[in-house]
């Protein structure tokens, strides 16, 4: 059973390196966190490195530039963290292998997703056409995750999947907060397209590209001298736990309902979500504080 702590700092001092989730830890999409602000700068500045691991399908630039606006420092001395590590970034290698055919010759990809995942394609030698020519599926999201659910998107993938078109998905989340809202995200349409009998491609949280992204920024350390911290138990716990990292599990996320609000989750109901999933954690804590 996971153990129930005040903040960061009961645990800390068995680890070096910290893996942190951005979206449902570090900001809710529409402010930061300042307590989680102000955890992961102690331990840059008592313990080592801080490694920020998104599913955001844009590049590391732009989540940064994002942060800084948000009121997440980054800077050597006094910042929140050392790198970051994006699903967009990871994914763009990805897409780099599968674009082209066995004549080398480049596939038609079809961008499915909203225009400011577009950057996620700079610098890209990659041929765009519509959904009808498709060769290959690049999503990031859906086009108004304000309106549209997955189920929108149905007919336009049962035509993919009558020509047997990949789909490479660059944001594995089913949802994320935004504000005090769930909204859906690119990961819901490729556990949709998948369901339907279509192929997907992931390479973002918690598949293994992503991990071994973030331990080669940290020095190829041992994994256990790393902490992960998340809140999402498909992406960030399970991702951890495959690649022998130990966990805090945030529980004022997106799984707050089930596990308990207004910081006082229910340790029984982490622990019976945690085992439903076959999933671990070291501790559990609401809000990440130090």
């Amino acid at each position: 059973m996971p153990r129930k702590i005040i903040g960061l700092s009961a645990i800390a001092q068995r680890y070096t390196i910290v893996f942190c989730d951005v979206w449902g830890v570090l900001h809710n999409g529409v402010r930061a966190h300042d307590g989680a602000v102000a955890a992961l700068r102690r331990f840059r500045a008592e313990r080592g490195q801080v490694h920020l691991l998104t599913n955001a399908p844009r590049p590391a630039t732009i989540i940064g530039r994002q942060l800084t606006e948000m009121g997440v420092p980054n800077g050597a001395a006094d910042g929140a963290y050392d790198s970051i590590v994006t699903s967009g970034d990871v994914t763009r290698t990805v897409l780099a292998a599968r674009a082209t055919n066995a004549d080398n010759d480049a596939k038609t990809v079809f961008h499915l997703g909203p225009d400011r995942d577009l950057a996620i394609y700079d610098g890209l030698n990659l041929r765009f056409g519509d959904a009808d020519e498709a060769e290959l599926i690049s999503c990031t999201g859906l086009f108004d995750d304000t309106t549209e659910t997955p189920e929108t998107y149905r007919p336009m993938l049962e035509r993919f999947l009558s020509r047997n078109v990949p789909l490479v998905g660059a944001n594995p989340d089913i949802v994320v907060e935004r504000g005090n809202k769930l909204i859906w995200c690119g990961g819901a349409i490729a556990q949709l397209y998948q369901k339907m009998g279509g192929e997907v491609i992931l390479a973002g949280k918690p598949f293994p590209p992503m991990y071994d992204e973030a331990l080669q920024r940290a020095g190829n350390t041992d994994p256990a001298n790393v902490l992960a911290i998340g809140d999402g138990l498909p992406t960030d716990i399970r991702g951890a736990n495959k690649a022998g990292i130990d966990v805090l599990l945030i529980t004022e996320g997106i799984h707050a309902a089930e596990m308990g609000t207004s910081g006082h989750p229910d340790s029984n109901a982490v622990s019976r979500m945690l085992a439903d999933e076959g999933l671990t954690a070291t501790a559990f804590v609401p809000r990440l504080v130090w």
